[in-house]
């Protein structure tokens, strides 16, 4: 019997309007009822994933940054955490310099920009969070970081990882969430470590797990987890991996996991 869950929220949990479907709603509940833990795993920072969790009424930690922050819903305490590694994040501000890429800061769970312009503000829009421009990220770039992003076009963005994998690789968690963002983390901050930490935490082993996701920050927590399930919207390269491809997000692909996995197998018994 599975014991956790853990969904990724864009292009997965939530339909392309940005919402959670009633009959999603109605299974992850049955499932918490069956006494299943359902969290998020979401690279979206706390406080924008935090709006998603108390939608659907969830109160455990969920895990946020793609990974590098777990933390708890109700009082907001901190269960597990990892910042990108100073000298990493030094570098990969110095490559954004010279090359002018726009990089985004994320301190104390709040977005920081250097220019008010439309990337951030889309970003912004999407996340539903607020943002701060400080124009000088030296005053920022030495303090806790949980992740760092680069937008841009997707195929400068591939080649920009290259270019920055021997430069930092070693240090930092190199990942798309989405075709133009390019995010960086500790290399523990990875949703896979986060997944091993929840199941550690609740006290249940990997294969009692269920990870769902649709872009290659999904990778690790899919690989990770006893049943991994891409969604139909999903990359293909992440389809290749997964135990199990489910109906897309607009489909609710999510609710059809948790009815053929977990409610209809508790019927039977």
């Amino acid at each position: 019997m599975y014991k956790l869950i853990a969904i990724d929220v864009d292009d997965t949990l939530l339909t392309d309007e940005l919402t959670v479907t009633d009959g999603t709603r109605r299974a992850m509940e049955a499932a918490i009822a069956a006494g299943v833990t359902v969290t998020l795993a979401t690279g979206r920072m706390f406080a924008s994933a935090q709006q998603i969790a108390r939608q659907i009424e969830l109160n455990v930690p969920i895990i946020t940054y793609q990974g590098a922050l777990v933390k708890t819903l109700l009082d907001g305490q901190v269960l597990y955490e990892r910042n990108v590694p100073t000298d990493a994040a030094l570098a990969l501000h110095e490559y954004c310099v010279k090359h002018g890429l726009h990089l985004q800061l994320y301190v104390d769970d709040e977005l920081y920009g250097t220019e008010d312009n439309d990337r951030i503000k889309a970003y912004s829009r999407l996340s539903n969070i607020p943002y701060r421009i400080e124009p000088d990220f030296d005053k920022l770039i030495t303090k806790p970081l949980n992740k760092m992003l680069i937008i841009d076009d997707p195929a400068r963005l591939d080649a920009i990882a290259l270019e920055l994998d021997p430069l930092i690789g070693d240090r930092v968690h190199i990942t798309k969430s989405k075709a133009h963002y390019l995010e960086f983390m500790h290399k523990e901050g990875t949703k896979g470590h986060a997944l091993r930490f929840m199941a550690e935490h609740l006290g249940c082993s990997m294969e009692q797990t269920i990870a769902m996701g649709d872009a290659w920050n999904d990778r690790e927590m899919i690989q990770a987890a006893g049943l991994g399930v891409a969604m139909a919207n999903g990359i293909d390269a992440l389809k290749e991996i997964a135990d199990y491809v489910t109906l897309s997000n607009n489909e609710e692909g999510v609710r059809h996991v948790i009815e053929k996995f977990i409610l209809e197998p508790a019927k039977q018994h």
